[in-house]
C-alpha cells in the first residue's frame, strides 16, 4: 500500500535519504525545508510523488498548514517523520542564553509543534505513525558541548513516552530513533563553534577537535533510510531504535551501568519507603 510520508528537515542528511528511500519504495512525500527550492530535484525527478513545503518547525500553525497541504493533495499523512533539528557547540556556563533557547526552540519544540498538530489528522484516521528522530547522546547525554541538543533529545523521549500512552487509543504508533554517528552534515557548516574558554579546553575543547579532524563517520544515511522505511511498513514496531554499531555499544554500556549503580543502591533506595528498614549501611564505594 502506498504511504504518504510528512518529513521535517528533508533538505539534506537523514531527512532527505528518508525522502528518497520512501520515494524509491514508491510512496508519496511531503518534503518540509525552511528553503523548498533545496527539494527542485526530488520534484522533477519524482513529479506529483513529491509535495515541498515551506515549513520552520518554531512556527506551530505553519506546521498545521503544511499538514493541511499534504492532506489536501494526498488525502492523508500516514508517516509523521520529526527529523530537523541543529546543535552548536559549546559549555553550558558560556552558551548564550538566546542560542540555548533557540536550538531547544527547534529540537524539542518543533517537535512537539508538528507531533501536536499531526494528531487531530491522525485520530481522524485512526491510525499513523510518529517517527521522532533523537539521538544516542539523548540516551546517554555527556557529550561536552552539546548541552542544550541533549537536553532537548531527552526531552523528545520523554514527550514521545507519554504521548504513546495517551494516544494508544487512536491506533498511533511512535518509533523514537537513536543514530550514533553518520556521515551527514550535522557537525559541518549547520554547526556553530564559538571559542572555547580556557578551562574548558579539556572538555569542550577537545571535543570540539575531535569534530575538526578528519574522523570517518560509520553511519550510512542511506541505509539508515532504507531501514526507516522498511521497519515502518511492518506491523510491528520497537519503541525505539539505535542506529549503528556506535549506538548500539554506548547504549548497552550505559545500561548495564545503569543496572549496576541501582543494584548498588538498592538497600538505600528502598529504606525511604515507610515499611521498609532503617536506617541501613551505605554501600562501600570506594571497593
Amino acid at each position: 500500500m502506498t504511504q504518504t510520508w510528512f518529513i521535517t528537515g528533508s533538505s539534506r542528511g537523514f531527512g532527505r535519504n528518508l525522502a528518497l528511500a520512501a520515494l524509491e519504495a514508491g510512496d508519496q512525500v511531503v518534503a518540509t525545508a525552511r528553503r523548498p527550492e533545496q527539494l527542485d530535484d526530488l520534484v522533477q525527478k519524482y513529479g506529483d510523488r513529491v509535495l515541498p513545503v515551506a515549513l520552520d518547525v518554531t512556527d506551530r500553525e505553519a506546521a498545521t498548514a503544511a499538514l493541511r497541504a499534504g492532506v489536501d493533495r494526498y488525502g492523508r499523512i500516514d508517516v509523521v517523520v520529526n527529523n530537523a533539528g541543529y546543535a552548536n557547540l559549546s559549555p553550558v556556563e558560556t552558551t548564550p542564553e538566546e542560542d540555548f533557547r533557540r536550538q531547544f526552540d527547534t529540537n524539542f519544540w518543533g517537535v512537539y509543534n508538528v507531533s501536536t498538530a499531526a494528531l487531530p489528522f491522525l485520530k481522524a484516521q485512526g491510525a499513523g505513525t510518529v517517527v521522532q528522530f533523537s539521538s544516542i547522546g539523548g540516551r546517554v547525554g555527556s557529550t561536552p558541548g552539546l548541552g542544550s541538543y541533549q537536553a532537548a533529545k531527552f526531552a523528545v523521549d520523554g514527550f514521545t513516552r507519554v504521548l504513546a500512552a495517551e494516544t494508544a487509543p487512536f491506533g498511533i504508533r511512535y518509533l523514537v530513533v537513536e543514530p550514533g554517528g553518520f556521515a551527514t552534515d550535522w557537525a559541518g557548516s549547520s554547526m556553530r563553534v564559538p571559542e572555547v574558554p580556557p578551562e574548558y579546553d579539556e572538555t569542550v575543547g577537545a571535543r570540539v577537535r575531535l569534530f575538526d579532524s578528519p574522523v570517518i563517520t560509520a553511519g550510512d544515511p542511506r541505509r539508515a533510510g532504507e531501514i526507516l522505511v522498511r521497519l515502518v511498513k511492518q506491523p510491528n514496531l520497537p519503541t525505539h531504535l539505535l542506529l549503528g554499531a556506535g549506538a548500539v555499544e554506548m547504549a548497552q554500556a550505559y545500561s548495564r551501568a545503569q543496572l549496576a549503580e541501582a543494584s548498588t543502591w538498592e538497600a538505600v533506595s528502598r529504606s525511604a519507603d515507610f515499611a521498609q528498614d532503617y536506617p541501613v549501611d551505605l554501600p562501600d564505594t570506594h571497593a
